[in-house]
């Protein structure tokens, strides 16, 4: 027997709304619409089935004690607790009423990628998708034109059964869906050819989707109402849309923030320059001061990423790295010779900085730092 509790992730004990929290979750992981992998599908039927199970009290109480769900209710062998708990309280001979056929469709999941400037400004986007639309040739009744569905002969309309069961008490009346109905009432004789009953078809819609400035991975976006059309015509459930932010060449995103990390000759460090580099807003120009260091910061206000909620956008965090020549021709040696000499400066001069002193950081440190690891 199938395990339906390990299936869906719960305990025994866990309540049906967890269960159908958790089912919703999972249907949205696995569905086939969204989920490329092969085996998502069969993953898929076998969570709807333990739901189907476990969100129903009967079934569920039969499977807890070792029965078949779905098994028919005739003979006493099938006689479990519930049935005498309906002789005691008179819940057999009540009339729950037939169920609709109107139900509520499955919420959908889409995953979009986006670059740093989509996400960063926001953009509009077309979404391709397949999903259940209400059948345009019964317009989601499910039978065909000019045919209604029949009341069941069966159970009347009533969409339950009344059946005397022996059991330890005696003879015991209880109530069950209508296995010729399946507890709907009515019975579609004549049904659609196109949706064969369902009330629903298959096909492919392009939705527009509006993205807002500021996402990032993992945030979602609710378009109500544009998910699957339920079975019987019935409401459409949502579709969300999960946002892929895809890793900028140069840039790093670090909240609203953006790091970029440039490297400059140590002549240009030591006189100071004014350098241009590439954002997201442009071509913008950088002031490095004379005598800047290897892993100082300049700090471009207002050219990060805009702020999701709130106003405004984060900064643009220059990380300035200096680099040394590795030749030199005799010309420029002496140069730097002449200069060494002037400055007093010799190569046996060192000066030892602590664990936790800044100046012996470098720039992967302060970029670590920065970004809070």
């Amino acid at each position: 027997m199938a395990d339906h509790y390990g299936t869906l992730g719960v305990d025994r004990d866990t309540s049906f709304e967890d269960i159908k929290k958790v089912y919703r979750k999972l249907a949205r992981e696995y569905h086939p619409d969204v989920n490329p992998d092969p085996n998502a599908a069969e993953k898929f039927k076998e969570i709807t089935t333990a739901y189907e199970v476990l969100s129903d009290p009967e079934k569920r109480q039969r499977y807890d004690l070792g029965g078949d769900p779905f098994s028919s209710f005739g003979g006493g062998q099938n006689f479990g607790f519930g049935d005498i708990m309906d002789a005691f309280f008179g819940a057999g001979g009540s009339n729950r009423g037939p169920r609709p056929r109107m139900r509520a469709g499955q919420d959908a999941l889409i995953r979009i990628e986006l670059d740093l400037s989509e996400a960063c400004f926001g953009c509009e986007r077309e979404i391709g998708v397949e999903t259940a639309v209400i059948c345009s040739k019964c317009s989601g009744t499910g039978s065909r034109e000019s045919s209604k569905p029949k009341v069941c002969e069966i159970c009347k309309g009533r969409g339950e059964v009344q059946q005397v069961t022996r059991s330890i008490i005696g003879q015991v009346m209880t109530s069950r869906p209508c296995n010729n109905c399946q507890g709907y009432g009515s019975v579609i004789t004549d049904p659609c050819v196109e949706c064969a009953g369902d009330g629903r078809v298959r096909s492919h819609k392009t939705i527009p989707v509006k993205v807002p400035a500021g996402v990032e991975t993992g945030n979602r976006i609710q378009l109500s109402g544009a998910g699957e059309v339920g079975p019987g015509g019935g409401p459409a459930g949502d579709l969300y849309i999960e946002i892929i932010e895809v890793p900028h060449e140069f840039l790093v995103r670090d909240g609203n923030d953006l790091h970029i990390s440039i490297a400059i000759p140590m002549t240009a460090a030591a006189l100071g320059a004014k350098v241009k580099i590439d954002t997201l807003d442009g071509e913008q120009e950088v002031a490095i001061k004379a005598g800047t260091a290897s892993g100082q910061i300049v700090v471009l206000k207002d050219l990060g990423v805009t702020k999701l909620r709130g106003h405004g956008r984060g900064d643009l965090i220059v990380h300035v790295e200096v680099t040394t020549p590795s030749k030199l021709n005799k010309e420029q040696e002496e140069l730097l010779r002449s200069l060494a000499k002037s400055r007093g400066e010799t190569g046996e001069q060192v000066e030892i900085h602590g664990r936790n002193s800044n100046s012996s950081q470098g720039l992967f440190g302060r970029v670590r730092d920065a970004f809070g690891r």
